[in-house]
């Protein structure tokens, strides 16, 4: 028995870490259609795009799945791909928005309505949420192995264009207007600066606590969105108590 328990075991670990994997090659995928799309499919000419080849060769993303992204960008294969954007509230009352990228919009309304439906939230209208949502840049970049300081950072930032920095021990996070993130993303590279993460993203202006009673079902509903092949980014309004993991 103690065998089978072992073998149970690794295989419980192989298949969260392949599940993991899977869902990093899935958000870089779409990171990679959307680059392509915007900037065209030639990296020398798309920073973006680049930016994003190198995220999928370093997540040892295999080939064939870089190349389909590029095909769908190019409208190769046949199917054509949407990006849209839906609005809800968790079973907390809290805003949710939920960005997708589909080749079948009637398909992943219905998964995302039964997704809130399931576990205790509602779809709303267009409109309905994300006027509590700014829209900015957000540039990434690693603090290991680079050799310089909060303040340098911040003045690069700023000389960028940059609205805004924040600190952490392992990152630079630089906040820009949702306008200004391409300018400023080519001038901290240009001063040879390694980007991490560099998009166009929806912050909350304020969150709201779910109550501990609702905590399980709303992370019900993020995990069965996350789950969503269709599903590239979630936005949310939202934190969990300090108790919940």
């Amino acid at each position: 028995m103690s065998g089978h328990s072992k073998w149970h075991n690794i295989q419980g670990r192989k298949n969260a870490q392949d599940a993991k994997r899977g869902k990093i090659f899935q958000k870089i995928s779409r990171d990679l259609y959307q680059a392509a799309k915007a900037g065209g499919p030639d990296p020398d000419g798309n920073p973006q795009l680049r930016l994003e080849m190198d995220k999928a060769r370093a997540a040892n993303m295999p080939k064939d799945n870089i190349k389909r992204a590029l095909d769908k960008a190019s409208g190769l294969g046949g199917a054509k791909f949407e990006e849209i954007t839906y609005e809800g509230y968790g079973p907390a009352g809290t805003a949710i928005m939920v960005a997708a990228l589909t080749d079948n919009k009637n398909r992943t309304a219905a998964a995302v309505r039964s997704a809130f439906t399931h576990h205790g939230g509602a779809l709303g209208a267009a409109g309905s949420v994300s006027y509590m949502f700014d829209r900015k840049g957000y540039i990434v970049i690693l603090r290991d192995g680079l050799d310089t300081d909060e303040d340098t950072m911040l003045m690069d930032a700023l000389d960028a264009g940059a609205d805004d920095m924040e600190t952490t021990d392992d990152e630079f996070k630089i906040y820009t207007d949702s306008t200004s993130e391409i300018s400023a993303r080519d001038a901290l590279q240009a001063k040879g600066y390694k980007l991490d993460t560099a998009e166009v993203r929806m912050f909350p202006q304020n969150t709201t606590e779910v109550p501990e009673a609702k905590a399980s079902q709303y992370q019900g509903l993020i995990e069965e969105l996350e789950d969503n092949d269709d599903v590239s980014d979630i936005y949310e309004a939202a934190v969990l108590p300090e108790n919940v993991e």
